[in-house]
């Protein structure tokens, strides 16, 4: 059984059915949310916890809200942020509260940023790249982590809800650096109750549940509270170009960041791994092993939006038909238009950064 996760480290996860036994999570069903996106039909979205009340929330149109933080570290993003604020999009079209945090705190407390670097870098790339991703400013409530006293205060409070063995058996360590920023984020999750006592999702890579286990546990110690616990719900990893389960920066060829020069994306598309076969006239009598490929899940998950395109794309691919130069090809005129208007996108809406609704605290 596989003891901890660590949202902090490397560690890749290669069974996600296993996971899903190991901890206690739900299986997602597409069929509980209307109109499902693209990552939710594909079963890239492929569990949470307490999916079923989000469900009710949005066939019922009950209040409820999507909340999700910007790490303001690195100076790019990734396809694994671009999931997280695609599933922010969902939520927040079918009428949840959106509530963006910046975390400088975390930021300057686990990656050594200083706060106003950090919210320099959140005002200058980071809030406009979410904008041009799809998140929608007019109807997205924004704060900075280290300028939200609620948030404070309610790290205090729960820190007294959880023993430090507890901690270990979560996060398997406990430095104070952690400790501070993972009672910070349990502030954060449960921070838009304090307004309303509503249920909220949290969209999150699998590698962040500690976290929301760590605040379900403090929720079920508060009860004269009454808070929710939160919900969440997981996506996969966009896998390593080499051929790895997850992307990962400290291998730069592994991973397309967003945005990128487009002569360096098209040279790491063209040496990812493909499901091709070793001689041509293998590949034609046999076909392709589309499961191993890597460039056929950066459509599947990223830039194929029509589920028809892609099944042709894969039945294509699959009998032999489409070589895996000709993938790799298509694979990179779509990034190209994609990572195009991405640029164009992040221009207009670092126009919309001053008109942007920031909690004010006194």
């Amino acid at each position: 059984m596989q003891k901890t996760i660590d949202p902090w480290g490397s560690g890749l996860v290669e069974d996600y059915v296993k996971l899903i036994k190991d901890f206690g999570l739900e299986e997602f069903d597409k069929a509980g949310f209307p109109d499902p996106n693209r990552l939710m039909r594909r079963h890239v979205v492929f569990s949470g916890r307490d999916l079923g009340l989000i469900s009710m929330c949005i066939k019922e149109k009950k209040p409820y809200y999507v909340l999700s933080g910007i790490m303001p570290s690195a100076e790019r993003l990734h396809f694994g942020n671009k999931m997280v604020i695609e599933q922010v999009k969902y939520f927040q079209e079918h009428n949840a509260k959106t509530y963006v945090l910046v975390a400088d705190l975390e930021a300057a407390s686990t990656r050594g940023i200083t706060l106003e670097e950090a919210q320099k870098r959140a005002k200058e790339f980071h809030i406009p790249a979410w904008i041009a991703l799809g998140l929608n400013p007019k109807k997205t409530i924004f704060y900075f982590q280290s300028q939200n006293k609620d948030v404070m205060h309610l790290a205090y409070k729960f820190a007294k809800k959880i023993t430090l063995n507890e901690f270990r058996a979560i996060y398997g360590q406990a430095d104070p650096s952690r400790i501070f920023a993972a009672l910070t984020q349990a502030g954060d999750i449960l921070y838009p109750q304090l307004e309303e006592r509503m249920p909220g999702i949290i969209p999150v890579g699998v590698d962040q549940d500690p976290h929301l286990r760590l605040t379900r546990d403090i929720v079920s110690r508060s009860k004269s509270e009454k808070f929710f616990a939160p919900s969440s719900i997981y996506h996969k990893f966009t896998p390593s170009l080499n051929g790895a389960i997850k992307m990962s920066k400290s291998s730069p060829d592994s991973c397309i960041e967003l945005p990128e020069d487009l002569a360096s994306v098209k040279k790491k598309i063209m040496r990812a791994f493909t499901g091709g076969r070793a001689t041509l006239e293998e590949h034609r009598r046999l076909g392709a092993e589309v499961e191993k490929c890597m460039v056929f899940e950066l459509l599947k998950q990223h830039l194929v939006e029509d589920d028809k395109e892609l099944d042709k794309i894969y039945h294509e691919y699959k009998s032999g038909k489409m070589t895996s130069g000709e993938i790799k090809q298509l694979c990179y005129e779509k990034m190209e238009k994609f990572l195009n208007n991405f640029v164009k996108n992040i221009e207009k809406a670092r126009k919309e950064v001053d008109k942007l609704r920031f909690v004010k605290f006194g």
